[in-house]
């Protein structure tokens, strides 16, 4: 916990500055949200489930300090990641810490980076029979396109452009159960 703190400590001292790239500002993001996501439950543990902090909304929970401004996990996410950047790959870097949400990567986002390891998550969630299960005439696919889905309109194109096959004109698209077990 000792080097998780020392990073986020220099985070806090460090904030976004307006002469970043667009890369930068999401890595930074990014990182950020899923390294508070970690100190969150960390600093609970033992829990069996994200859901058991806060009374389920700790999204919503004002806990976050950068550069002297405050944010929640849902402020991260939607302010400062989907609003400005429209990009809906982020959603496949973002770890909720729960069995259904797409993995941590093993690595922090970097600028130089960004483009490709968006790609890799995106693609490897997609891929993944735990989380889709994508067939040309077939999609049963993660919650998260339900709650996102207006960044993901169309969501067939979506999910043809980065699923493992193109799906036929009409398939019909249905959602998995969401697993909010910790993911450990």
């Amino acid at each position: 916990m000792a080097v998780l703190d020392g990073i986020l400590h220099e985070w806090q001292k460090k904030p976004v500055q307006p002469s970043w790239s667009k890369e930068e500002k999401m890595a930074f993001w990014i990182n950020v949200y899923n390294a508070f996501t970690i100190k969150k439950v960390a600093g609970n543990y033992p829990i069996k489930s994200i859901m058991d902090l806060d009374n389920g909304k700790t999204w919503d929970i004002v806990f976050i300090d950068i550069g002297h401004k405050k944010y929640s996990l849902n402020d991260i996410e939607n302010e400062m990641l989907r609003k400005p950047f429209n990009d809906p790959r982020i959603h496949f870097a973002l770890n909720c810490a729960a069995k259904s949400c797409p993995p941590l990567m093993a690595s922090a986002y970097t600028p130089v980076q960004l483009a490709a390891q968006l790609e890799e998550r995106t693609r490897t969630f997609l891929s993944n029979s735990s989380f889709n299960t994508l067939e040309t005439n077939k999609a049963e696919v993660s919650r998260i396109f339900e709650w996102y889905a207006t960044d993901f309109d169309p969501l067939p194109d979506f999910l043809s452009r980065y699923g493992p096959v193109k799906l036929k004109p009409g398939t019909k698209v249905k959602y998995k159960p969401y697993n909010w077990a910790l993911n450990e």
